[in-house]
Protein backbone atom coordinates (compact mmCIF):
# COMPACT_ATOMS: atom_id res chain seq x y z
CA UNK A 1 0.00 0.00 0.00
CA UNK A 2 2.83 2.25 1.23
CA UNK A 3 4.68 1.33 -2.76
CA UNK A 4 1.65 2.21 -4.55
CA UNK A 5 0.78 5.77 -2.69
CA UNK A 6 4.82 7.01 -2.89
CA UNK A 7 4.39 5.66 -6.52
CA UNK A 8 1.36 7.82 -7.39
CA UNK A 9 3.18 10.65 -5.38
CA UNK A 10 6.13 9.84 -7.57
CA UNK A 11 4.33 10.26 -10.64
CA UNK A 12 1.96 13.60 -9.88
CA UNK A 13 5.36 15.28 -9.02
CA UNK A 14 6.92 14.43 -12.14
CA UNK A 15 4.03 15.44 -14.21
CA UNK A 16 3.53 18.92 -12.21
CA UNK A 17 7.43 18.82 -13.37
CA UNK A 18 6.75 18.31 -16.49
CA UNK A 19 4.17 21.00 -16.71
CA UNK A 20 6.04 24.14 -15.65
CA UNK A 21 9.46 23.22 -17.35
CA UNK A 22 8.68 25.08 -20.32
CA UNK A 23 9.21 28.16 -17.81
CA UNK A 24 12.61 26.78 -16.61
CA UNK A 25 14.43 25.73 -19.90
CA UNK A 26 14.94 27.07 -23.42
CA UNK A 27 13.71 27.05 -26.72
CA UNK A 28 15.79 24.27 -28.65
CA UNK A 29 15.68 21.68 -25.38
CA UNK A 30 11.61 22.23 -25.47
CA UNK A 31 11.64 21.19 -28.91
CA UNK A 32 13.78 17.60 -28.18
CA UNK A 33 10.87 17.26 -25.57
CA UNK A 34 8.34 17.74 -27.90
CA UNK A 35 9.90 15.71 -30.37
CA UNK A 36 10.89 12.59 -28.01
CA UNK A 37 7.12 12.77 -26.62
CA UNK A 38 5.75 12.35 -29.76
CA UNK A 39 8.19 9.21 -30.67
CA UNK A 40 7.08 8.10 -27.25
CA UNK A 41 3.55 7.91 -28.03
CA UNK A 42 3.76 6.32 -30.78
CA UNK A 43 6.52 3.50 -29.42
CA UNK A 44 3.98 2.59 -26.71
CA UNK A 45 0.69 2.46 -29.55
CA UNK A 46 3.15 0.37 -31.24
CA UNK A 47 3.72 -1.94 -28.06
CA UNK A 48 0.27 -1.97 -27.35
CA UNK A 49 -0.39 -3.85 -30.85
CA UNK A 50 2.38 -5.94 -30.23
CA UNK A 51 1.16 -7.25 -26.91
CA UNK A 52 -1.33 -8.79 -28.40
CA UNK A 53 1.36 -10.90 -30.46
CA UNK A 54 0.69 -8.60 -33.72
CA UNK A 55 3.45 -7.44 -35.51
CA UNK A 56 2.45 -4.09 -36.81
CA UNK A 57 4.06 -2.25 -39.75
CA UNK A 58 1.35 0.21 -40.46
CA UNK A 59 2.77 2.81 -38.07
CA UNK A 60 3.57 5.54 -40.55
CA UNK A 61 0.77 5.02 -42.51
CA UNK A 62 -1.98 5.60 -39.88
CA UNK A 63 0.28 8.89 -38.84
CA UNK A 64 0.29 9.94 -42.74
CA UNK A 65 -3.39 9.60 -42.40
CA UNK A 66 -3.98 11.58 -39.02
CA UNK A 67 -1.57 14.45 -40.74
CA UNK A 68 -3.59 14.69 -43.79
CA UNK A 69 -7.46 14.31 -42.39
CA UNK A 70 -5.98 17.36 -40.26
CA UNK A 71 -4.69 19.83 -42.09
CA UNK A 72 -7.41 19.05 -44.98
CA UNK A 73 -10.05 19.68 -42.46
CA UNK A 74 -8.30 22.58 -41.52
CA UNK A 75 -7.36 24.81 -44.41
CA UNK A 76 -10.67 23.11 -46.71
CA UNK A 77 -13.45 23.07 -44.11
CA UNK A 78 -12.09 25.89 -41.41
CA UNK A 79 -12.04 23.12 -38.76
CA UNK A 80 -10.26 24.09 -35.44
CA UNK A 81 -6.65 22.93 -35.05
CA UNK A 82 -8.15 20.86 -32.04
CA UNK A 83 -11.14 19.99 -33.32
CA UNK A 84 -8.98 18.65 -36.46
CA UNK A 85 -6.93 16.61 -34.47
CA UNK A 86 -10.03 14.96 -32.83
CA UNK A 87 -11.18 14.35 -36.10
CA UNK A 88 -8.27 12.92 -37.10
CA UNK A 89 -7.83 10.37 -34.70
CA UNK A 90 -11.75 9.51 -35.08
CA UNK A 91 -11.13 9.33 -38.70
CA UNK A 92 -8.00 6.65 -38.13
CA UNK A 93 -10.20 4.84 -35.92
CA UNK A 94 -12.81 4.33 -38.54
CA UNK A 95 -10.10 3.57 -41.01
CA UNK A 96 -8.87 0.77 -38.61
CA UNK A 97 -12.10 -0.74 -37.85
CA UNK A 98 -13.07 -1.02 -41.52
CA UNK A 99 -9.60 -2.96 -42.21
CA UNK A 100 -9.00 -4.57 -39.07
CA UNK A 101 -11.71 -7.77 -39.93
CA UNK A 102 -9.56 -8.34 -43.00
CA UNK A 103 -5.86 -7.86 -41.39
CA UNK A 104 -6.66 -9.22 -38.36
CA UNK A 105 -7.32 -12.03 -39.66
CA UNK A 106 -3.70 -12.61 -40.29
CA UNK A 107 -0.64 -14.28 -38.17
CA UNK A 108 2.93 -13.54 -37.87
CA UNK A 109 4.89 -12.11 -41.06
CA UNK A 110 1.73 -12.00 -42.75
CA UNK A 111 -0.09 -9.57 -40.70
CA UNK A 112 2.95 -7.25 -40.69
CA UNK A 113 3.83 -7.41 -44.49
CA UNK A 114 0.28 -6.70 -45.49
CA UNK A 115 0.60 -3.70 -42.57
CA UNK A 116 3.44 -2.22 -44.14
CA UNK A 117 1.80 -2.36 -47.80
CA UNK A 118 -1.37 -0.58 -46.34
CA UNK A 119 1.18 2.35 -45.75
CA UNK A 120 2.28 2.26 -49.19
CA UNK A 121 -1.13 2.24 -50.61
CA UNK A 122 -2.51 5.46 -48.69
CA UNK A 123 0.70 7.24 -49.83
CA UNK A 124 -0.20 6.20 -53.55
CA UNK A 125 -3.40 7.26 -52.53
CA UNK A 126 -2.51 10.95 -51.36
CA UNK A 127 -0.44 11.31 -54.06
CA UNK A 128 -3.08 10.79 -56.78
CA UNK A 129 -5.80 12.97 -54.97
CA UNK A 130 -3.87 16.58 -56.17
CA UNK A 131 -7.11 18.93 -55.49
CA UNK A 132 -7.52 17.64 -52.03
CA UNK A 133 -4.21 16.88 -50.94
CA UNK A 134 -1.72 18.43 -52.61
CA UNK A 135 -0.21 15.21 -54.65
CA UNK A 136 3.69 14.94 -54.17
CA UNK A 137 4.24 18.48 -53.28
CA UNK A 138 2.37 18.02 -50.11
CA UNK A 139 -0.01 21.00 -48.24
CA UNK A 140 0.61 23.48 -46.19
CA UNK A 141 -1.66 25.62 -43.59
CA UNK A 142 -1.17 29.57 -43.44
CA UNK A 143 -0.71 29.25 -39.25
CA UNK A 144 0.43 26.50 -36.83
CA UNK A 145 -1.25 25.39 -34.05
CA UNK A 146 -1.03 28.27 -31.37
CA UNK A 147 0.14 30.72 -33.53
CA UNK A 148 3.43 28.88 -33.20
CA UNK A 149 3.05 29.45 -29.45
CA UNK A 150 5.82 26.44 -28.29
CA UNK A 151 4.81 26.08 -24.82
CA UNK A 152 0.89 25.64 -25.73
CA UNK A 153 2.14 22.96 -28.26
CA UNK A 154 4.62 21.44 -25.81
CA UNK A 155 1.44 21.01 -23.24
CA UNK A 156 -0.69 19.72 -26.29
CA UNK A 157 1.48 16.96 -27.33
CA UNK A 158 2.14 15.95 -23.53
CA UNK A 159 -1.15 15.26 -23.13
CA UNK A 160 -1.27 12.98 -25.78
CA UNK A 161 1.99 11.23 -24.12
CA UNK A 162 0.15 11.02 -20.90
CA UNK A 163 -3.08 10.03 -22.45
CA UNK A 164 -1.32 6.85 -24.19
CA UNK A 165 0.40 6.11 -21.02
CA UNK A 166 -2.25 6.04 -19.15
CA UNK A 167 -4.32 4.04 -21.40
CA UNK A 168 -1.28 1.54 -21.48
CA UNK A 169 -1.43 1.38 -18.08
CA UNK A 170 -5.47 0.81 -18.10
CA UNK A 171 -4.23 -2.08 -20.93
CA UNK A 172 -1.37 -3.59 -18.12
CA UNK A 173 -3.92 -3.55 -15.06
CA UNK A 174 -7.42 -4.47 -15.98
CA UNK A 175 -8.63 -7.82 -17.63
CA UNK A 176 -7.85 -6.09 -20.94
CA UNK A 177 -4.00 -7.66 -20.09
CA UNK A 178 -5.00 -10.86 -19.27
CA UNK A 179 -7.19 -11.37 -22.56
CA UNK A 180 -3.95 -10.11 -24.78
CA UNK A 181 -1.51 -12.48 -23.05
CA UNK A 182 -3.60 -15.50 -23.57
CA UNK A 183 -3.88 -14.22 -27.00
CA UNK A 184 -0.40 -13.89 -27.41
CA UNK A 185 0.88 -17.00 -25.60
CA UNK A 186 -1.56 -19.61 -27.53
CA UNK A 187 -4.50 -18.21 -28.99
CA UNK A 188 -6.34 -22.05 -29.30
CA UNK A 189 -6.59 -22.04 -25.25
CA UNK A 190 -7.56 -17.93 -25.32
CA UNK A 191 -10.51 -19.47 -27.46
CA UNK A 192 -11.22 -22.49 -25.49
CA UNK A 193 -11.40 -19.94 -22.45
CA UNK A 194 -13.92 -17.87 -24.21
CA UNK A 195 -11.92 -15.00 -25.28
CA UNK A 196 -12.89 -13.27 -28.15
CA UNK A 197 -10.02 -12.90 -29.81
CA UNK A 198 -11.22 -10.66 -32.92
CA UNK A 199 -13.05 -8.49 -30.34
CA UNK A 200 -9.86 -7.95 -28.39
CA UNK A 201 -7.62 -7.85 -31.43
CA UNK A 202 -9.68 -5.01 -33.26
CA UNK A 203 -10.44 -2.80 -29.48
CA UNK A 204 -6.22 -2.68 -29.51
CA UNK A 205 -6.02 -2.34 -33.10
CA UNK A 206 -8.42 0.73 -33.15
CA UNK A 207 -7.17 2.43 -30.24
CA UNK A 208 -3.51 1.99 -30.87
CA UNK A 209 -4.29 3.32 -34.58
CA UNK A 210 -6.54 6.30 -33.20
CA UNK A 211 -3.53 7.58 -30.96
CA UNK A 212 -0.57 7.00 -34.17
CA UNK A 213 -3.36 9.12 -36.27
CA UNK A 214 -3.91 11.93 -33.24
CA UNK A 215 -0.03 11.79 -33.16
CA UNK A 216 0.57 12.78 -36.66
CA UNK A 217 -2.31 15.39 -36.68
CA UNK A 218 -0.34 16.75 -33.50
CA UNK A 219 2.60 16.82 -35.42
CA UNK A 220 1.69 18.77 -38.94
CA UNK A 221 -0.55 21.41 -36.60
CA UNK A 222 3.36 22.41 -35.36
CA UNK A 223 4.91 22.40 -38.29
CA UNK A 224 2.34 23.47 -41.44
CA UNK A 225 3.20 21.24 -43.54
CA UNK A 226 2.28 17.82 -44.75
CA UNK A 227 3.72 15.90 -47.93
CA UNK A 228 3.63 11.95 -49.10
CA UNK A 229 7.22 11.43 -48.53
CA UNK A 230 7.94 12.80 -45.13
CA UNK A 231 4.47 12.08 -43.48
CA UNK A 232 4.62 8.53 -44.54
CA UNK A 233 8.20 8.12 -43.83
CA UNK A 234 9.52 4.76 -41.86
CA UNK A 235 11.38 6.82 -39.79
CA UNK A 236 7.58 7.11 -37.84
CA UNK A 237 7.77 3.35 -37.53
CA UNK A 238 11.83 2.14 -37.02
CA UNK A 239 12.43 5.01 -34.51
CA UNK A 240 9.41 3.90 -32.04
CA UNK A 241 9.92 0.12 -32.87
CA UNK A 242 13.58 1.05 -31.44
CA UNK A 243 12.69 2.94 -28.34
CA UNK A 244 10.18 0.17 -27.35
CA UNK A 245 12.53 -2.26 -28.16
CA UNK A 246 15.95 -0.35 -25.99
CA UNK A 247 13.66 0.37 -23.23
CA UNK A 248 11.64 -2.77 -22.99
CA UNK A 249 8.75 -4.37 -24.74
CA UNK A 250 5.27 -5.67 -23.37
CA UNK A 251 5.39 -2.91 -20.75
CA UNK A 252 4.39 1.27 -20.21
CA UNK A 253 7.67 2.17 -18.83
CA UNK A 254 9.61 0.77 -21.63
CA UNK A 255 8.59 2.68 -23.95
CA UNK A 256 8.81 5.54 -21.95
CA UNK A 257 12.37 5.43 -21.05
CA UNK A 258 13.67 3.82 -24.63
CA UNK A 259 12.32 6.77 -25.85
CA UNK A 260 13.77 9.30 -23.24
CA UNK A 261 17.45 7.44 -24.11
CA UNK A 262 17.37 7.20 -27.70
CA UNK A 263 15.78 10.91 -28.31
CA UNK A 264 18.61 12.07 -25.82
CA UNK A 265 21.07 10.31 -27.25
CA UNK A 266 20.00 11.26 -30.75
CA UNK A 267 20.22 14.65 -30.32
CA UNK A 268 23.63 14.46 -28.34
CA UNK A 269 24.85 12.62 -31.55
CA UNK A 270 23.78 15.60 -33.94
CA UNK A 271 25.03 17.93 -31.76
CA UNK A 272 29.12 15.95 -31.78
CA UNK A 273 29.23 13.78 -34.99
CA UNK A 274 26.52 15.68 -37.70
CA UNK A 275 27.46 13.32 -40.36
CA UNK A 276 28.14 10.44 -38.49
CA UNK A 277 25.66 9.75 -35.97
CA UNK A 278 23.23 7.63 -37.52
CA UNK A 279 25.90 5.35 -37.21
CA UNK A 280 27.02 5.18 -33.69
CA UNK A 281 22.87 5.85 -33.14
CA UNK A 282 22.36 2.35 -34.54
CA UNK A 283 25.38 0.76 -32.55
CA UNK A 284 24.02 1.93 -29.74
CA UNK A 285 20.74 0.36 -30.50
CA UNK A 286 22.15 -3.44 -31.39
CA UNK A 287 24.02 -3.66 -28.12
CA UNK A 288 21.53 -2.67 -26.16
CA UNK A 289 19.32 -5.37 -27.77
CA UNK A 290 22.14 -7.93 -28.20
CA UNK A 291 23.45 -7.58 -24.00
CA UNK A 292 19.85 -6.05 -22.84
CA UNK A 293 17.50 -8.78 -24.33
CA UNK A 294 14.44 -7.60 -22.41
CA UNK A 295 15.56 -4.01 -22.43
CA UNK A 296 16.52 -1.53 -19.99
CA UNK A 297 13.72 -1.47 -17.91
CA UNK A 298 12.59 -5.39 -18.18
CA UNK A 299 16.36 -6.61 -17.35
CA UNK A 300 16.76 -4.21 -14.53
CA UNK A 301 13.54 -5.68 -13.21
CA UNK A 302 14.72 -9.18 -13.84
CA UNK A 303 17.66 -8.02 -11.63
CA UNK A 304 16.04 -6.45 -9.07
CA UNK A 305 14.00 -10.03 -8.82
CA UNK A 306 16.95 -11.85 -8.67
CA UNK A 307 18.46 -9.86 -5.87
CA UNK A 308 15.81 -9.81 -4.36
CA UNK A 309 14.93 -13.43 -4.14
CA UNK A 310 18.72 -13.69 -3.37
CA UNK A 311 18.47 -11.66 -0.45
CA UNK A 312 15.55 -13.59 0.86
CA UNK A 313 17.49 -17.02 0.52
CA UNK A 314 20.43 -15.59 2.18
CA UNK A 315 18.51 -13.87 5.51
CA UNK A 316 16.65 -17.74 6.11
Amino acid sequence: MMKKRLFLIITLLAIILMIFLPYFIGAYLLHVLMTIFIYMSLALSWDMMLRTGQLSFGVAGFFGVGSYASIITCSRFGFNPLVSILFAGFFVALIALGLGFAVLKLRDIYFSITTLAITMVFSVIIRNMPRLTGGASGKVIPNVIFNGDSTKTYWLILSLALITILISEIFNRTKIHFAINSIRNDEIIARSSGINILGYLLFVFIISSALQGMAGAIYTQQYGFVSPETTFSLDFLLLPMAMALVGGIYSTWGSVIGAVVLGFASEYLKLFMPYGHQIIYGIMIVLIILFLPKGIYGSTKDRLVTYKIEKLSLSE
